[in-house]
């Protein structure tokens, strides 16, 4: 009894001290940063290389071996009318150990202070006119990489080796790293989702990273132009990057930084998409101006070809499960500061606007 009791108290501790430096870090983030981040970097290094050993995900398997163990062990106290305390204490032990790793080791990143800073890159308002110029842009670039995609007679993308993908991904940051050293950290490749993949597109999830084992994981039918800039978003994240607004800029330098076609079309392709999203919700009349301007040149049909795909490919996992999902995320992000929620992946428009006038004024 004695030592059921006594697992319940630790558990509650623990659970304890990680939110509450949880709460001390949000309040005064100063006394934590740039050492958390650092310290986090190497942490989930650390996980990532040791979870390495498999191009699967290991957290996804992890996870199902403990529900079931856990069933077992709830039938068994149910047939035996007796253990129920013990398995109380062992659950509770288990989830506030995991718990208190992922506030230790990672949830605290939510709080560091913005990448811009960082990056020394002035984030700021912006008018549609440059909104409009930053997203022709971003256009044009992806034009240039466009007819570089290995597609098949009719001009669509193929599918692309997955792991020759993910090993690339996991290097993304190397060279950027050279350049600003908050990218320093692991690049072991990103992972596929070993079982609940499929399951995570139907929620409208198409990546994820997992503070507990260090992986960055994607689900292996996510469509081949956006897979790219996916998998360094996931790999963004491993690096200490919270925020998914600077997760996704992270990814879109990453893919940029980056010699394989592949990787600077899926960066510059993404990046116009977010933008021209922005700009649609601002002018939607200069928006359709803007998107059949070039539509003479092949680069610009074979974004708008890539589109289309990739939208068709999505609306196969169209599910009530996704209003679940994207309720559940935006709590979340909401509750680690990130004040937009969902909306946040959006605001990557300002990054991107903030990065394009800070090239062409160079």
């Amino acid at each position: 009894m004695k030592h059921h009791i006594g697992r319940i108290v630790f558990a509650c501790i623990l659970l304890a001290l990680g939110i509450s430096e949880m709460f001390v870090m949000h309040r005064y983030p100063a006394y934590f940063f740039p050492w958390y981040r650092v310290f986090s970097r190497k942490y989930m290094s650390l996980l990532a290389w040791l979870t390495s050993f498999t191009q699967y995900s290991v957290w996804d398997v992890g996870a199902l071996c403990l529900v079931v163990l856990l069933v077992i062990c709830i039938i068994y106290c149910i047939r035996k009318k007796k253990g129920f305390l013990r398995l109380f204490s062992n659950t509770l032990l288990v989830v506030s150990l995991l718990a208190f790793s992922a506030l230790q080791g990672w949830l605290g990143n939510h709080y560091a202070p913005k990448l811009a800073e960082e990056l020394s890159l002035e984030v700021t308002e912006y008018s549609v006119d440059e909104l409009y110029e930053t997203t022709d842009y971003y256009y044009r670039k992806a034009a240039e990489y466009a007819p570089l995609i290995e597609r098949d007679a009719d001009g669509h993308a193929r599918v692309q080796d997955l792991r020759e993908l993910a090993v690339l991904a996991g290097r993304s940051y190397l060279s950027l790293a050279e350049d600003y050293p908050v990218f320093a950290g692991s690049s072991v490749p990103v992972k596929r989702f070993t079982l609940i993949g499929e399951y995570l597109l139907y929620n409208g999830i198409i990546g994820m990273f997992m503070p507990v084992t260090g992986e960055s994981s994607v689900p292996a039918n996510v469509p081949p132009i956006p897979m790219a800039y996916t998998m360094c978003h996931e790999a963004a994240h491993r690096l200490g990057i919270a925020s998914e607004q600077e997760a996704n800029f992270c990814a879109f330098l990453a893919c940029i930084y980056h010699t394989d076609a592949r990787f600077l079309y899926s960066g510059y392709y993404s990046a116009f998409g977010y933008c021209f999203s922005s700009l649609y919700q601002a002018d939607p009349e200069r928006a359709a101006e803007l998107y059949h301007k070039y539509d003479e040149e092949i680069g610009y049909l074979l974004i708008q070809q890539d589109r289309r795909d990739t939208n068709e490919a999505y609306k196969k996992y169209e599910s009530p499960l996704k209003e679940i999902s994207d309720n559940i995320n935006d709590t979340y992000l909401k509750t680690f500061s990130q004040e937009s929620g969902i909306r946040s992946y959006g605001e990557v428009t300002d990054y991107l606007i903030a990065w394009y006038i800070s090239i062409r004024e160079n």
